[in-house]
């Protein structure tokens, strides 16, 4: 199948604008969450709006759904149906605050596995592929989809919940495993662990790994260090709980392409919410997606707090869909302001990630009045540490013009983590 043809089971058969009036309607006529959104907006609700009124229709956050989820619940308005037709629940990681309860109907689950296999079909996963996915299965929707979707596909998949670190990598080697789905943070855990053990994954059966859950695969650095680490090719993967598993790499090593007959992207301005122009082809600012198949619990013109370069041009890869370069950049509440320079998370992982001598990091923002100060721990398993630190200090320097103090820790010192990493650490000094 061509990558970016949709699955003989994807719910693609008509344009995003049949498919944006239909849910639209939908909507309009049975969900409670977002008729009293709208009415509040002034938006008559008799007058249908269709594609051409995206622009005039509020934004919704995760804040709204959140208050939302507390004042009706437990799981809020934001459903098309009665709660008697939802056959799935699950929840956000809750790294920004408290989870999120998700519902979806048999109808919106088999939507999202029909997105997981585009993902699966970019990547060249096929039935015949072993599919581990390095995961806990908890209620965190994570990679559920992922795995019945590859299920779905036909492939075997190899469940990795309820195991340690190095039972995950006996088990994926015992059962000659050839796709690896996981965080990269994760991924790059799995390999120092797998050193440790002695255990030899760049001669294993894997051939590709599949990474979401936070920015990383897009990133040079990181990119490079995973497939060496594990002697294979890396693709990255976007989604979210709210949204769905909306976007997925290709050839080139730094674009991530929107599935856009699932999902209408647009870019605005954090501070002003007004669309962005395009400079020199590329649209760069804040991520709103609205996703158009999951009628049962949808979200429209959603802030996703991503930020992201949109390019809006043909890519070297054959795909006629919109790419992000560099895949996601990072939160819209993690970019760090140092004296008037705005210093992107990614930027500062793919310049840690390019010493090889680096385990985990951890990067604090120490805030006084208009004064910053970027403080940097890193993780050194070998001599040298100071030498290293300084190294890293004047890369980042050079590149960002910026001074950032860099501390070398013990290995070992600095949390772990299987899902979404919390890296970046804002604290006031006074």
């Amino acid at each position: 199948m061509n990558a970016h043809q949709p699955s003989s089971s994807s719910p693609t058969a008509s344009t995003p604008a049949v498919k944006f009036d239909a849910l639209l309607a939908r909507v309009l006529d049975s969900n409670a969450f977002y008729r009293r959104k709208y009415d509040a907006a002034g938006i008559a609700l008799d007058s249908r709006p269709n594609l051409a009124n995206l622009a005039h229709l509020p934004y919704t956050t995760k804040e709204e759904l959140a208050k939302d989820q507390a004042e009706h619940p437990p799981f809020g308005s934001n459903l098309t149906h009665s709660v008697d037709r939802y056959s799935r629940m699950h929840q956000t990681s809750g790294t920004t605050g408290i989870p999120l309860r998700w519902l979806d109907t048999p109808e919106s689950w088999e939507w999202w596995l029909s997105c997981w296999r585009r993902i699966y079909a970019a990547a060249g996963v096929t039935r015949q592929d072993r599919i581990f996915v390095a995961f806990s299965f908890g209620p965190f929707i994570g990679f559920w989809t992922a795995f019945e979707a590859g299920q779905s596909l036909g492939a075997m998949m190899l469940a990795g919940g309820g195991l340690t670190s190095v039972q995950r990598l006996e088990t994926l080697l015992a059962n000659a495993a050839t796709v690896l789905v996981c965080t990269p943070t994760y991924a790059l855990r799995l390999a120092q662990v797998a050193s440790n053990a002695g255990l030899d994954i760049t001669g294993s059966s894997v051939r590709l790994t599949i990474h979401a859950g936070e920015p990383g695969a897009s990133i040079p650095s990181v990119r490079a260090r995973l497939e060496s680490a594990w002697g294979a090719r890396c693709i990255d993967h976007a989604g979210a709980t709210e949204v769905g598993a909306w976007g997925h790499g290709c050839s080139e090593p730094n674009h991530l392409h929107v599935i856009e007959d699932e999902f209408i992207p647009e870019v605005i301005d954090s501070n002003t919410q007004l669309p962005v122009s395009a400079s020199e082809g590329v649209q760069a600012g804040e991520l709103v997606l609205t996703n158009l198949g999951r009628v049962g619990s949808p979200v429209i013109r959603y802030r996703t707090g991503d930020l992201v370069e949109l390019v809006r041009a043909p890519c070297p890869c054959g795909l006629d869909t919109v790419f992000l370069k560099g895949g996601v950049l990072g939160r819209a509440d993690n970019m760090i302001i140092v004296r008037g320079v705005n210093v992107y998370p990614s930027v500062l992982e793919d310049l840690v990630r390019g010493f090889d001598e680096v385990g985990e990091f951890e990067v604090e923002l120490q805030a006084q009045r208009e004064m910053s100060e970027i403080v940097i721990r890193i993780e050194i398993g070998s001599t040298g540490g100071e030498s290293i630190a300084q190294r890293l200090s004047d890369s980042i320097h050079q590149r960002l013009n910026v001074r950032a103090r860099v501390d070398p820790v013990a290995p070992g010192t600095l949390p772990r983590h299987e899902m979404k990493a919390r890296r970046y650490v804002i604290r006031s000094r006074g």
